[in-house]
């Protein structure tokens, strides 16, 4: 047996199991040995029925005595009693509504019990625990415990994954030799061995060590295979040093922050310098990323050069051509706009302007990356808020130019050591300074039966003339998961409640030309009340907006909540954000009390990685980072460090990888990226 051989060939497992197995994303043998426990059960004890009372789980072994088929109970509930016996004491195990359950037991027999037990009139209980007959199965030890899906139970990928380690070919090592020795590392089979079945905790955590070391170390080299090939950096364009952005500076109506101006300057001797310029932009909503990047297209403009702009979405592309045009105009820079919605003659008349140089700024969407877009002579790409965009959009994009100079920005902070990681071929610049008179915006959390006080409030809001976006999770109800509101009923709901004021609805299967009308009256002050879908995320700037209600709080990342909670504070009335959520788990209420008593978008992200795993964090695919199983960016920090110089040190010695020692390295490493890696020769 195989990595490569399909799933069907492990007994039991028929079409049926094969397709509940698809939608867990195994369909090979290596996708099960890769299906890492989520946790463990610690059953290497059996203790006596006598002393089996506790708070926590227990594993029991015991001789059936009786079966006893009770009738039907109120409720319906048809109880399956199972008196059982070890010699110290009798426990009584109930299944209830197990019909099913009734032929499982042999009188006489002995059976593992996993379960908790309590004492109830003297006796001593256990209600539907795990079980199974003493001499089969894997259930005493440390025992993993493996996400599932319906239809598949722990018993069946515990005795998958056994079979699958009786064939050792699944476990074919990778790794050469001296990496193992030197970072002192257990064999591969050693360690999937124990990190399915561990023996004891200390080789559980030298598998655990193994595992994330591969994770890291592939993704390390993969990463820095991928920005070998794909990295600007080279001669560039040189952007002449006396034409200073001075005067352009001066003409806003705000003074820069002192971080601002710090970054201004470091994107500065970048342009003037001969090498190409990539450069990270990271800043927090609201730390003035924008007035950053129209410098840098000033200075491009005044040297003769073309600046793109690409943003994620049509409504935040047009308020950066509406805001950029403004503010170039009385310097006679002339700003284009192309988005999918610009019409054939308009689109063709503005592509044949920009191939000939009269248009100097270009702002748009990802049409902006289309084979028929030509520049004359592209010197600045900028993309904003790069985690929506893929790296070969930045890429393609970059290839319209000469070796233009390239300035990603982003309002999703990453941890400083995590951006050198992921955009080693970028320098990062961080704005970590809010403009003054930007206010704190106060942060509340209300269950669903508070509803009634928050639209009390939200009214006061808006009698003051305030505005509102209320936010929620799904465009409309849904049957699947029926416990969610929606934007169209929130949008009845609250037309009938404040029929007095506009209220409006927005989501992003509206047409375009829709969209921005809504958000055109939202920003004169028209519409009072806008209720969205996350549409309304990223970038969009109105200062009378107040309120930012956010429905189902527990189904956005940290890191959305705050982006989202970024729409307002904009202007110089106190501002609030209000998140409702029914949601009881202690994940969900350490995010909430992390968007209560944090107001830093560095902190939020780091902790929004914590809880949610990278994967999920950045996107996978729009990242190009693949998901780890067991790895995780912010707890293996240092380990990420270590693998980094490794990583370097395997690309010196071997570029493309071609020493037959690194055959199934290559491979694992281009299953991980999907097989896109082109490494140097």
């Amino acid at each position: 047996m195989k990595y490569s051989d399909d799933i069907t060939l492990l007994k039991g497992v028929g079409q049926k199991k094969a397709e509940l197995l698809g939608k867990m994303n195994i369909s090979k043998i290596g996708d099960l040995i890769n299906l890492y426990p989520r946790t463990y059960q610690d059953r290497r004890t059996v203790t006596p029925v006598s002393d089996a009372v506790s708070k926590d789980n227990v594993l029991v072994k015991a001789h059936v005595i009786q079966v006893v088929k009770s009738g039907y109970r109120p409720g319906g509930k048809r109880p399956l009693n199972v008196i059982v016996d070890d010699g110290t004491a009798r426990m009584e195990v109930v299944f209830f509504n197990a019909k099913f359950m009734q032929n499982a037991f042999k009188q006489g027999e002995e059976y593992y019990f996993y379960g908790k037990a309590t004492k109830d009139y003297g006796k001593v209980k256990m209600v539907h625990p795990e079980f199974t007959p003493s001499d089969k199965g894997v259930f005493q030890g440390i025992i993993p415990v493996y996400p599932l899906t319906a239809g598949i139970t722990q018993n069946d990928i515990r005795k998958w994954q056994k079979e699958a380690f009786s064939c050792m070919e699944c476990a074919e090592e990778f790794l050469p030799e001296e990496i193992i020795r030197k970072n002192n590392l257990c064999s591969y089979s050693y360690a999937l061995k124990n990190i399915h079945f561990p023996d004891d905790v200390t080789k559980l955590k030298e598998a655990r060590y193994r595992l994330v070391f591969d994770e890291m170390l592939l993704l390390q080299t993969g990463l820095f295979a991928l920005k070998e090939t794909k990295s600007g950096k080279g001669r560039g364009i040189y952007f002449d040093r006396d034409v200073d952005p001075l005067k352009f500076i001066n003409s806003l109506p705000y003074e820069l922050t002192n971080a601002q101006k710090r970054v201004v300057k470091e994107i500065m001797d970048d342009m003037e310098s001969p090498d190409v310029m990539t450069r990270l932009v990271q800043g927090d909503v609201g730390s003035g990323k924008t007035a950053i990047a129209e410098i840098a297209m000033y200075k491009a403009s005044e040297c003769g050069c073309q600046a793109v702009l690409m943003a994620p979405t049509e409504i935040l592309a047009k308020q950066h051509f509406e805001g950029v045009k403004r503010d170039f105009e009385p310097f006679g820079i002339n700003v284009g706009f192309l988005s999918s919605s610009v019409k054939t003659q308009e689109r063709r008349e503005l592509l044949s302007r920009l191939e000939s140089g009269e248009i100097d700024v270009l702002i748009g969407t990802h049409a902006v990356i289309q084979p028929d877009v030509i520049f004359k002579n592209l010197g600045l790409v900028i993309t904003d808020e790069q985690h929506r965009f893929g790296v070969n959009q930045r890429n393609l994009l970059g290839s319209k130019g000469k070796n233009p100079d390239t300035l990603v920005m982003t309002a999703t902070p990453i941890p400083r050591t995590l951006a050198v990681i992921l955009y080693g071929d970028l320098d990062i610049s961080i704005i970590d300074e809010l403009p003054p008179g930007r206010q704190k915006i106060v942060t509340k959390v209300a269950d669903s039966k508070k509803r009634p006080l928050v639209y009390d409030f939200l009214r006061k809001e808006i009698e003051k003339g305030r505005q509102a976006y209320i936010v929620a999770p799904l465009i409309e109800d849904s049957e699947a998961v029926s416990d969610l509101r929606s934007a169209e009923s929130l949008y009845e709901e609250l037309s009938k409640k404040f029929k007095e004021f506009n209220v409006a609805l927005l989501h992003g299967e509206m047409k375009q030309a829709e969209k921005d009308d809504i958000m055109n009256e939202y920003a004169r002050g028209n519409i009072k009340i806008l209720v969205s879908t996350v549409v309304i995320e990223v970038g969009i700037n109105v200062p009378n907006a107040t309120v930012m209600i956010l429905e189902n709080a527990e189904r956005f990342g940290l890191a959305q909540m705050h982006q989202l909670r970024g729409r307002v504070g904009r202007g110089e009335h106190k501002s609030y954000c209000i998140l409702i959520t029914d949601a009881r788990s202690e994940v969900s209420k350490e995010r909430a009390e992390i968007m209560v008593n944090t107001d830093s978008g560095f902190v939020i992200a780091e902790k929004d990685l914590e809880l949610r795993g990278p994967g999920e964090f950045f996107g996978t695919r729009q990242h190009g980072l693949p998901d780890m199983k067991l790895a995780n960016l912010v707890k293996h920090i240092d380990m990420l460090e270590l693998v980094k110089e490794e990583a370097k040190r395997i690309l010196e010695e071997d570029p493309s990888l071609s020493d037959s020692k690194y055959d199934k390295f290559r491979e694992r490493m281009n299953d991980m990226f999907g097989g896109e890696l082109t490494l140097r020769m």
